[in-house]
């Protein structure tokens, strides 16, 4: 599903964004602990470009709309207003559009995503951990 004319500013500077031990991948932690059971959570992730998540398999469903930017991972590509839903199981390796040597602008958007991990996730290979913690 598409939903056309969405658009979002991650560069604003008041918003509380957390590291990750990925270069270029930071989160906000949107549900309250306990919102979710299980190890699922509501986040807000924003991939800087050409940089992503190594491969993890979802515990649970997941569910992305893409707010800015996009992002390519083993089935396709999604763009902003693009909304995207993952099985339990499944497993990909989202990577943001774009250069990952040229900085985020205008021209040359972050990946802005809004996620529901309902389960969370599990590296491929690896211990399950908090979406958005990766």
């Amino acid at each position: 599903m598409r939903i056309p004319g969405l658009q979002a500013d991650s560069s604003d500077p008041s918003i509380p964004w957390r590291e990750t031990r990925h270069p270029g991948v930071r989160w906000v932690l949107l549900s309250k602990e306990g919102d979710f059971p299980g190890r699922g959570a509501a986040v807000l992730i924003r991939m800087e470009p050409g940089q992503g998540y190594p491969p993890h398999r979802h515990l649970d469903g997941e569910e992305v709309l893409v707010l800015e930017g996009g992002y390519r991972d083993e089935a396709g590509e999604y763009r902003a207003g693009d909304f995207v839903r993952y099985a339990a199981g499944s497993c990909h390796a989202p990577v943001a559009l774009g250069d990952a040597g040229r900085p985020a602008g205008p021209e040359h958007p972050a990946c802005l995503l809004f996620a529901v991990a309902r389960g969370g996730i599990e590296p491929v290979g690896g211990v399950p951990e908090t979406p958005g913690a990766g």
